[in-house]
């Protein structure tokens, strides 16, 4: 029903205080007064009652704060497919098949975007999310594989399991993993990252992710062309630089198995600098 969609534009962002706030409050709603509901008339079998339903600022402020619990970074919380400017045809096809997915809930898989960094993964994330959940209420979350690293050794140090910080990772409806494969690849973290992968393969929950790692051959199980083990890369004193190096066959199989994906050309610019150099 295209009354239901509110398009984004009840509420704005304070990026410092990291809150969304509704432009109008509910209360000075003409509609409905501030109660949040609209009272309307219906005739059924010859008798006339009175109807409840959602105010659309009701609505609002109930996506409005989906939004705030996905915890996109606030400086992609205002960022829309519309002001992605791909510069070569595989960024054009990132585009396309984000807003795809993002157009047509529930979300069946996910999609996986590799690249140089400053090349625009992260905003592509946050638009699917946004979108998804302003225009449909989605239930979404979003997390920096790193941060949640050091929220969960935070979390050790509080009494508290890892399980009870991925559960809910683990349980969102759709979820987006950004810096994928970035980290020390101890045994914890790749521990962390196959329980919270291994739980949404499971259970079927879609999820998007970004990466500043090669996808190689993307061909799991199977060794990548030019395969060169994680350890013979350490004793050479070299990083990994293939994704699948990074995270291990069984996660990397898991993760192609349900997404889509795109990788950019090594040569795709910077956007951020550009953008510093026009300032």
């Amino acid at each position: 029903m295209p009354d239901m969609q509110c398009h984004t534009q009840g509420f704005s962002v304070d990026k410092e205080a990291d809150l969304l706030r509704l432009k109008e409050a509910i209360e000075q709603c003409q509609h409905c007064r501030g109660s949040g509901l609209l009272l309307t008339q219906q005739k059924l079998h010859g008798r006339v009652y009175e109807e409840a339903r959602p105010c659309k600022k009701r609505q609002l402020l109930h996506r409005a704060s989906l939004l705030a619990a996905a915890k996109i970074p606030p400086l992609f919380q205002n960022v829309s497919f519309g002001d992605y400017r791909p510069k070569n045809d595989e960024q054009s096809r990132a585009l396309e098949m984000a807003k795809m997915y993002a157009s047509q809930p529930p979300v069946p898989r996910g999609f996986l975007l590799s690249g140089p960094v400053g090349t625009g993964k992260t905003h592509l994330l946050a638009a699917s999310l946004r979108q998804l959940i302003l225009e449909f209420g989605v239930r979404a979350s979003y997390i920096e594989i790193s941060l949640l690293y050091a929220a969960i050794r935070r979390g050790f140090q509080e009494g508290k399991s890892g399980g009870e910080i991925i559960n809910p990772l683990a349980q969102a409806d759709l979820l987006a993993i950004d810096e994928l494969g970035k980290g020390r690849l101890s045994p914890f973290e790749l521990e962390t990252l196959d329980e919270l992968i291994s739980r949404r393969y499971n259970e079927k929950k879609p999820t998007l992710f970004a990466t500043n790692y090669s996808l190689g051959t993307l061909a799991p199980p199977q060794k990548p062309a030019n395969y060169v083990s994680s350890s013979e890369l350490w004793e050479k004193g070299k990083e990994p630089h293939l994704l699948v190096e990074r995270i291990g066959e069984r996660i990397f199989s898991r993760i192609c198995h349900v997404c889509d994906w795109v990788e950019f050309p090594s040569a795709t610019p910077d956007q951020r600098k550009a953008s510093k150099r026009r300032i």
